[in-house]
């Protein structure tokens, strides 16, 4: 994926990555935890939340950050290879990848027996020590050791002699959701979990369950004794877990999507519009057609329900989204012209489109909406605190 420094691209599109407001997300999540000597482990899985993790990583570590999570190795020898020098948790556990690790110092999660000893004969080979996290599975049913498991599971550890435990974590299935019951009980199994670990002479230095919806209103989970990680994911880029935490998170969006009309054609009454016919003009009716369609992350569903912004007005996406275009209808916006901005994504003028609005719009969530941002959508990092003119950052 290509980060380029202006916007000579072969097509008018691009996703703008705004470092100021990651760092305004940022300074948010320290408030929450101010005090309490909580590390952040920032999660930049997922290509950043598809907002590019070489640059989003290297900004927060710019910023004191010196520990990420990440869902695969590969994502993890990508920051390596960038300069990224703080611990990185391999989240989504290791599959076949531990020379990998060891040699990237990688830090995996654990939840199985063939795990320690496929880390435990990889740290062997090099001559070292591989660090871990044991992943409990207090509640998610995905992917974790149940308490049940965790005697069994210490005695083949016992074995691992080269496999250091340094963190236990697990993940909250309800962190939305502040009365929910499931927290309170996962919250229990974790600690009934490390006091077993404990007895068994292992005394992990970093203890986490806390994603961005603990981090934001659960405030057993980020108390800085039981708990002294947190793992802030959609927080950082500007959107929070749910409605109603959206009101009091304070957050500002990293990720806008912009395009501009590379057609206009006026249709009559009665023409139907893209595949299938499935919008058709209610009166003569002035078409932009935007250069960025569902092989752009750009979903399909879109059509006929989502809008876009242009001139700082709100046009509706008519008929279906085809692969590389859409189409809006600008009847009503006045002096409408080919290469005019369209914000898929972000502010323009006075208003905004959300992730969650569009998310909400085809029933999914905006975690959805922004990691289905395409590769093929170049990153233009800019930073609004400094200078409109975007930074060069190559992934």
């Amino acid at each position: 994926m290509a980060f380029s420094s202006d916007n000579s691209f072969s097509r008018p599109t691009c996703a703008q990555i705004d470092l100021a407001a990651l760092r305004h997300n940022l300074r948010r999540c320290r408030e929450l935890v101010s005090g309490t000597g909580i590390r952040l482990l920032a999660v930049v899985k997922a290509n950043a939340y598809g907002h590019g993790a070489v640059p989003i990583a290297q900004e927060l570590a710019r910023f004191g950050v010196d520990c990420f999570g990440i869902s695969l190795v590969e994502e993890g020898v990508e920051l390596r290879q960038a300069g990224i020098q703080g611990d990185i948790v391999v989240l989504g556990g290791a599959w076949s990848d531990d020379d990998e690790i060891v040699a990237n110092a990688l830090t995996p999660l654990v939840f199985s027996r063939d795990q320690l000893v496929r880390l435990d004969a990889a740290a062997a080979r090099a001559g070292s020590v591989v660090r871990v996290h044991l992943k409990l599975d207090t509640g998610m049913s995905r992917i974790g050791i149940t308490l049940a498991e965790l005697p069994d599971f210490l005695t083949a550890l016992s074995a691992a002699r080269r496999v250091h435990v340094e963190g236990l974590a697990s993940h909250l299935a309800n962190s939305e959701c502040l009365e929910h019951p499931q927290n309170a009980e996962q919250l229990a199994l974790f600690r009934q979990a490390r006091a077993v670990l404990k007895a068994a002479g292992h005394d992990p230095r970093w203890c986490h369950i806390a994603n961005s919806g603990a981090l934001l209103q659960l405030g057993e989970a980020r108390d800085g004794a039981d708990f002294n990680l947190v793992r802030p994911g959609i927080m950082l880029y500007g959107e929070a877990p749910s409605l109603e935490l959206s009101e009091v998170s304070g957050l500002r969006a990293v990720l806008s999507w912009r395009t501009s009309i590379t057609h206009l054609k006026t249709i009559e009454e009665g023409q139907p519009v893209s595949y299938g016919g499935r919008w058709t003009a209610p009166r003569r009716s002035r078409i932009a057609t935007l250069p960025v369609g569902y092989a752009d992350g750009y979903n399909r569903r879109f059509g006929n329900v989502a809008e876009v912004l242009i001139r700082g007005q709100r046009a509706p996406v008519v008929g279906t989204v085809c692969m590389d275009m859409c189409m809006v209808d600008v009847t009503r916006i006045d002096g409408v012209s080919l290469r005019d901005e369209a914000v898929l994504l972000g502010c323009q003028g006075e208003q905004e489109i959300t992730a969650r609005e569009l998310a909400e719009r085809i029933g999914t969530i905006s975690y959805e909406i922004l990691t289905s941002v395409g590769a093929r959508v170049p990153r233009v990092v800019v930073d609004s605190d400094e200078s409109q003119t975007p930074r060069s950052r190559d992934e």
